[in-house]
């Protein structure tokens, strides 16, 4: 893994005018540098679709090595993935005041280090997770990056508005892996949490999008706030949203949970749902841009998620 020198970081780069920030001195700095790489705030969120699966999979307690392999070489395969996404939007990444501290657009790390640091992520993952766990789970761990990497990043992201619709599907694998990790296959329960995770990813990101809507259209990515209305993405997301709900307590019948998940479910979706329709309220009562509150939406569907994983982990503990 190379970071750039001082001398590197003073010079002109990947149609930069100039370099703002020098590379991390300290080994403590070049680690962090790397881990921010791997957007660590983003495989929490995976992981949280990801353990509790294996609880509802092993019927209570999952095996602690299997669980803990899962979730280390999990973590290697979000990070490899979210790496090679770093070094392919490192362009843009500059233009967004969201991302423009990402260790790439400061120039901490050279691209040629992270597309590496990358690729060795996502082969050890994958080999980890097939020596480890099974061969399902570390085939679905490869596809998941190759889909991110391939079909989001590289197509689907600068092209179309549907890009977090069809994209969102890699951040819905874990579900799959943590599944196939405690079985060694597929069945109807985890593609309905699979079904969950895909109808709640496009209202969570387009949301986000909303409040940072000039930097998708500086950077050129068109997001569906980029170029739709503020009605039409409003009404799409309670649309998905309340998909999204139903797909969450359809898992009651398939996976015959008890009566605990769907009245947490019921309950939590409900909350999801009030919170869909208020950015309407807003819209229609005359509010626009941030006075939507569109944030609130967001913060609230990362909870939303977290807490319904966890019931998903604590019914079969009842049982």
């Amino acid at each position: 893994m190379t970071v750039l020198t001082n001398r590197q970081a003073s010079r002109p780069h990947e149609g930069s005018a100039a370099v703002a920030h020098a590379a991390p001195r300290s080994i403590g700095g070049v680690v962090k540098a790397y881990v921010a790489l791997m957007k660590p705030r983003v495989i929490e969120l995976l992981l949280i679709s990801t353990l509790p699966v294996m609880f509802l999979a092993a019927g209570g307690l999952p095996p602690l090595w299997t669980a803990v392999s899962v979730m280390v070489f999990g973590t290697m395969s979000a990070g490899s993935a979210n790496a090679l996404n770093c070094y392919i939007d490192r362009d843009i990444d500059q233009k967004m005041r969201r991302t423009r501290r990402r260790p790439l657009a400061r120039h901490q790390v050279t691209p040629r280090a992270a597309l590496i640091f990358g690729i060795v992520l996502g082969v050890l993952s994958s080999a980890g997770l097939w020596l480890t766990t099974n061969w399902l789970a570390a085939t679905l761990s490869t596809a998941a990056i190759l889909y991110y990497v391939l079909v989001y990043s590289l197509i689907l992201k600068r092209r179309t508005a549907q890009n977090i619709v069809w994209g969102g599907i890699a951040g819905c694998m874990p579900v799959l892996i943590g599944w196939a990790g405690i079985t060694e296959r597929l069945d109807w329960a985890p593609l309905v949490l699979f079904g969950v995770v895909f109808f709640w990813t496009p209202p969570h990101t387009w949301t986000l999008a909303m409040r940072y809507k000039e930097d998708y259209a500086a950077a050129a990515v068109p997001m569906l706030p980029v170029v739709a209305t503020e009605r039409r993405v409003i009404m799409e997301s309670i649309a998905y949203s309340w998909a999204t709900v139903l797909c969450s307590l359809a898992l009651w019948p398939v996976a015959g949970t008890t009566l605990f998940y769907p009245v947490v479910a019921g309950a939590l979706g409900a909350l999801f749902l009030w919170e869909a329709h208020a950015l309407l309220t807003r819209l229609n009562a005359g509010k626009t841009g941030v006075d939507l509150r569109p944030m609130r939406f967001f913060h609230w569907s990362n909870a939303y998620l977290a807490l319904l994983f966890l019931a998903v982990a604590i019914d079969p503990l009842l049982v």
